[in-house]
């Protein structure tokens, strides 16, 4: 189903497969990217939330060892000095240990701050390293107690109540407590990470392999589709133009695909046969003009021949002929009264005159061949020309035995040579019917053609062989089964027809079946051969009647 498809479908589908290879992979590496991103965003945080953690416990162990030696001035009063100018000195250390005490706690404070400031942010990471809800609520006990030590030390004196330092230092192991706790939290998520980020790249892994497989198989199936739809064709389009450039016309392109490839080598096999078929038509037409252009020498040839003979011999004749005339004179005035010899002389004479002339026909028939030049042509009933020959024929008493039908329709007018005509008309009938046995039938058909006239000549008589085709209109050639005949009358007929534009062609079933000739005439005068592009009528000559 998908071959049968137009290209533009099979290409459009070629790209949609492309966009779907080219999504799976783009996805695939896109989310790993971006997830491995996340990632690394993630433990950059929280890596920096150890220092802040380990520096916030510092300065808490701080405040205690500051807190603890402001206890120890207040507890142990004895060891202090005991002038007024050294108590004077002590309160000043107390006061600069109060006063260190408060900038410790500020720093604490602010690190407590950057710190919750951190976590925050890491919160609104897609992706955590472990969550960060128990830091932030650690953070806010913390933030509690360094509250409650605020108050406790707002006032200037606070060191001096033992009392408020000893809650002071309370609150301040509640904080250390509490600040212990943080690192524990970050190391208890990192610990926790590796089986996280296990799961996590290993699902990102098949994934990766599932894209890489689907994308693959994608691949696979557009190079398949690709070399049968596009290539495959494509090749077989150019191997097949270049067998038949090399000279195989027999080689013809089978595409199976039913698209425009499909349709592109049927062209090139119809353009093959075609022009298979015009070389062939070509070559016959060479062949039959190149007969044509011998016969035509053949005839000229003969021409020039028949009219130095014609001449030679026409002066011998005429003096044979005088003479047996004036031989047969002379013997009626010497034997007046007839006797045995004087008849068989008388007879002798007669055939030598006879012979003579038959030989002067003989002689006119070359000198009329050879005769060239254009003859006048006036319009004539073809109709009319052929019975008049026929109404002449039918008069001679050796074709009385033969049966001649004319079918003629409507009247054809063409411009001819009437003497011509008739002697064309002549020569085949007589022709056809020396063929025939007695009984035997001509029939001549006269139709109209829109450009032509056409003659047929159809006889029941003995038939010809190919070889007598073949040199039927060859001079001196005859197939008058009597050897009567000087074999120039169809010779005259191809010249006479030739010379009006016309075309004789002559066809036979085979010896016994019978002959036919074909004579086309134009309607129009013309004095040129017939070209390709004029009417041509193919014959069959008809099954010979039963005797």
């Amino acid at each position: 189903m998908l071959s049968r498809w137009p290209i533009r479908n099979k290409l459009l589908v070629g790209i949609g497969l492309l966009l779907v290879i080219l999504a799976t992979m783009s996805t695939s590496s896109i989310q790993g990217t971006y997830a491995y991103r996340e990632l690394v965003r993630s433990i950059s945080s929280r890596a920096t939330e150890l220092p802040l953690a380990t520096a916030i416990l510092d300065r808490v162990s701080d405040l205690r060892v500051t807190l603890a030696n402001l206890e120890f001035s207040s507890l142990h009063p004895e060891l202090s000095m005991s002038t007024s100018q050294e108590q004077q000195l002590s309160d000043t250390f107390r006061r600069q240990y109060s006063d260190t005490f408060h900038r410790q706690f500020v720093d604490v404070c602010s690190r407590v701050q950057v710190y919750s400031d951190e976590l925050k942010i890491h919160e609104s990471y897609a992706i955590n390293i472990g969550s960060a809800k128990r830091e932030l609520e650690t953070l806010t006990d913390v933030a509690k107690v360094l509250t409650a030590i605020q108050q406790l030390t707002a006032a200037d004196d606070w060191f001096i109540d033992s009392d408020n330092t000893s809650t002071v230092n309370i609150e301040l192991v509640m904080l250390k407590n509490s600040a212990i706790k943080l690192p524990s939290y970050l190391e208890s998520n990192m610990q926790a990470l590796a089986g996280e980020v296990k799961a996590r790249y290993r699902a990102w892994i098949i994934l990766a392999w599932i894209c890489a497989v689907a994308a693959t198989v994608l691949v696979a199936v557009f190079i398949r589709f690709g070399y049968r739809w596009i290539f495959r064709p494509l090749r077989m389009l150019v191997k097949g133009s270049r067998i038949v450039a090399a000279g195989d016309f027999t080689y013809r392109i089978h595409l199976d695909s039913h698209d425009e490839m499909a349709e592109l080598g049927a062209a090139m096999n119809g353009m093959t046969t075609r022009f298979c078929t015009i070389r062939d038509d070509l070559d016959r037409q060479v062949q039959l003009r190149t007969q044509q252009v011998v016969r035509s020498e053949q005839l000229a040839s003969v021409g020039f021949l028949a009219a130095g003979v014609a001449h030679e011999i026409n002066n011998p004749l005429a003096s044979i002929a005088l003479c047996a005339e004036s031989l047969e004179g002379r013997l009626l005035e010497m034997c007046p009264g007839g006797s045995v010899h004087s008849e068989l002389v008388q007879r002798y004479l007669k055939m030598i005159q006879t012979e003579a002339f038959r030989c002067k026909e003989i002689t006119e028939k070359l000198l009329d061949f050879s005769r060239l030049g254009p003859a006048k042509r006036q319009s004539a009933d073809l109709g009319e020309l052929v019975q008049g020959v026929i109404d002449m024929v039918r008069h001679l008493g050796k074709y009385q035995n033969r049966n001649i039908e004319f079918i003629a329709g409507q009247p054809v007018i063409a411009p001819v040579n009437a003497q011509e005509i008739k002697q064309v008309v002549l020569n085949l009938v007589t022709n056809a019917l020396d063929s025939v046995d007695a009984g035997g039938t001509l029939t001549i058909q006269l139709t109209r053609k829109p450009d032509f006239a056409e003659i047929i000549f159809t006889d029941n008589g003995c038939g010809m062989t190919g070889e007598v085709l073949k040199h039927l209109f060859e001079p001196f050639f005859t197939r008058k089964r009597s050897g009567q005949g000087t074999g120039l009358g169809l010779s005259i007929v191809y010249r006479i027809v030739s010379e009006h534009g016309g075309q004789i062609e002559a066809t036979s079933a085979g010896p016994g079946r019978g002959s036919q000739f074909h004579v086309t005439l134009p309607l129009v005068e013309s004095k040129r051969l017939p070209t390709d592009n004029q009417p041509q009528t193919h014959i069959i000559a008809k099954q010979p009647l039963a005797a």
